[in-house]
């Protein structure tokens, strides 16, 4: 059985916890009238068992329902000791999609809107010794133009590039018993030049904050001061300098005590900033060869089945000769980021903006509140090198986006992270934007070629949307997807353009693609749509079921060679 029972948030681990995935009650209502009938009272009988954390449309969930359903209830048992109550008692969820009420004993004790981050509740006073009953209702409507939902399909079926929908919970449920007095969250920034580490903590009751710092099990340096609770800033003097590298993780483990509470963290050495056409890595040029990833399984849909998966398709995409993916349309759970950060993965952290109609503007209140936690929650991740909240915000009905909604969430991404850098809309339409990159499915290596021709000469180069977005000279670019050639024995599913007849000629094609962009020494990086099938959808260089398709050290030779722009100091076209 796969109950997903590692920790779920490696960055921040206490070691008394309580996992929560496995077998619980449930009730579909469609009619979503169960609060009106009282489901959220501890004794009201479930007609159906769910194995949490998969979602109610996944074979692993037990149940396999996988047409629209606007309500789902949960329920399960579980004991709390008198030791247990005398902590504070919070509830996490990984996930739910995508509003959320929890229930304890028949009390409501918390809300929450948004299906993709993490969230939790302060519950001790709703528990008693012995039995207590969780109950978390979830309502979801993926037709709303109000609501995110990535590449969920708003249709009874999959389509396109839209796939089998996520209802509820889908990300691992876990109680901990936290000291009165403990470090609630803290947030790392990094000095590589200088070797330190400063920690801003967010502290409950008054004792001492300490902070360790080891690597590979040597003392790295140390530093405490006492507090009353609140604020705290410390910075830590590191002894070696380990930086966080392309494919070296290199990281540091962070041991932080405050009172009796005692958490085990990490971080990683490392600055990213943009400098004329490059992206610089401690400073070095880094070509960025990405991978479109979108995570989806084909049993567990939006939830890897094994903490082993979410590594293995880092594994597969690295042994192909990327390194690093745009994690698109989804925000994707911290494990995956954990293996991203050890395995030294450049990712950008994106939002499943689709299903939201960006040419409203009341279309801010469903994507800042979640952007803004999501930032908080993955700030620390070393293997994040960007951001990107949306994503080809297309016209809606004739409707263009409202400019104002994206450069709103851009200034305030700027406003709560200054170290990363921003893209706006991936592909159309900027506003404003660190990077201006473009999305260019042409399948002919040779006009895909001449499009960028121009930008190492003039500066200037084709763009299929300049009346409704403007490219400033010099300014930092890539093709951040491109490809999607649709590969499959019987030449069927979708994907882009025609299929290739052979498999030669498709190598040919996307050598050819790839070549352009590796040679073109003011592109500073790439994305090739995509890591793996998505049912219909046929380009991944994996079937779904994750087997490559062609053999992975010709596909590595493609793309792992060295780029233009990492041979020269290229700054910008004069």
């Amino acid at each position: 059985m796969m109950d997903r029972m590692e920790h779920p948030k490696p960055q921040f681990e206490r070691e008394n916890w309580l996992n929560l995935n496995g077998t619980w009650q449930f009730e579909m209502d469609p009619g979503n009238s169960g609060e009106e009938r009282g489901l959220f009272q501890p004794d009201v009988p479930f007609s159906r068992e769910i194995r949490v954390p998969f979602c109610m449309e996944s074979r692993l969930s037990g149940i396999g329902y996988t047409d629209f359903m606007p309500s789902v209830w949960y329920r399960r048992d579980v004991e709390i000791s008198a030791e247990q109550l005398e902590q504070s008692v919070v509830l996490h969820f990984g996930a739910v999609d995508y509003e959320t009420t929890v229930y304890i004993n028949g009390q409501e004790c918390g809300y929450h809107k948004g299906g993709y981050v993490s969230f939790s509740f302060e519950v001790s006073r709703f528990l008693t010794v012995g039995r207590n009953v969780i109950t978390v209702h979830a309502v979801d409507d993926t037709r709303d133009r109000r609501i995110p939902s990535g590449k969920q399909s708003a249709r009874y079926g999959s389509f396109g590039c839209f796939y089998t929908r996520t209802t509820g919970i889908w990300q691992t449920v876990w109680l901990e018993f936290v000291p009165q007095t403990h470090v609630e969250k803290v947030r790392y920034t990094v000095d590589e030049e200088n070797g330190s580490v400063t920690i801003a903590a967010t502290l409950a009751g008054s004792g001492t904050l300490r902070a360790e710092a080891y690597y590979e099990g040597e003392p790295m340096g140390s530093a405490q001061m006492c507090s009353s609770g609140g604020q705290a800033v410390l910075t830590v003097k590191l002894k070696e300098t380990h930086l966080w590298e392309v494919g070296q993780g290199r990281l540091y483990d962070l041991i932080l005590t405050y009172g009796e509470d005692r958490v085990k963290s990490y971080f990683g050495l490392r600055s990213v900033r943009l400098e004329g056409y490059r992206f610089l890595l401690n400073g070095k040029s880094v070509f960025q060869r990405l991978i479109l990833d979108q995570g989806f399984y084909p049993d567990g849909i939006y939830t890897a089945p094994s903490d082993r998966e979410l590594q293995a398709d880092i594994e597969r995409s690295m042994a192909m000769g990327f390194n690093g993916a745009r994690l698109h349309e989804k925000i994707f759970e911290e494990r995956f980021l954990y293996h991203c950060d050890r395995m030294g993965y450049l990712v950008w952290g994106e939002f499943p903006n689709w299903g939201l109609d960006a040419s409203y503007s009341d279309s801010i209140y469903g994507i800042l509140p979640e952007w803004i936690e999501e930032i908080e929650r993955d700030f620390n991740h070393p293997a994040i090198v960007g951001w990107c909240p949306f994503n080809e915000t297309w016209d809606e009905k004739g409707r263009k986006q409202d400019d104002e909604v994206l450069e709103t969430v851009y200034k305030v991404t700027k406003a709560l992270d200054s170290t990363r850098p921003c893209i706006d809309t991936s592909g159309n339409f900027h506003v404003a934007t660190d990077i201006f990159d473009v999305h260019d499915y042409e399948q002919d290596p040779g006009k895909f070629a001449a499009s960028y021709r121009s930008l190492p000469i003039d500066g200037t180069f084709y763009d299929r949307f300049a009346e409704r977005q403007k490219y400033r000279k010099g300014q930092p670019m890539f093709v951040s997807e491109y490809g999607g050639i649709r590969w499959t024995k019987d030449q069927g599913g979708w994907g882009y353009g025609t299929g290739p007849a052979t498999e030669q000629e498709f190598l040919e094609r996307l050598k050819g693609l790839t070549d352009a962009l590796l040679d073109n020494r003011c592109m500073l990086g790439l994305c090739y749509t995509q890591l793996t099938d998505v049912e219909q959808e046929q380009n991944g260089l994996y079937t779904y079921d994750r087997k490559p398709k062609f053999d992975p050290t010709v596909i590595h030779a493609i793309f792992a060679r060295k780029a233009a722009i990492e041979e020269e100091d290229t700054t910008q076209a004069e």
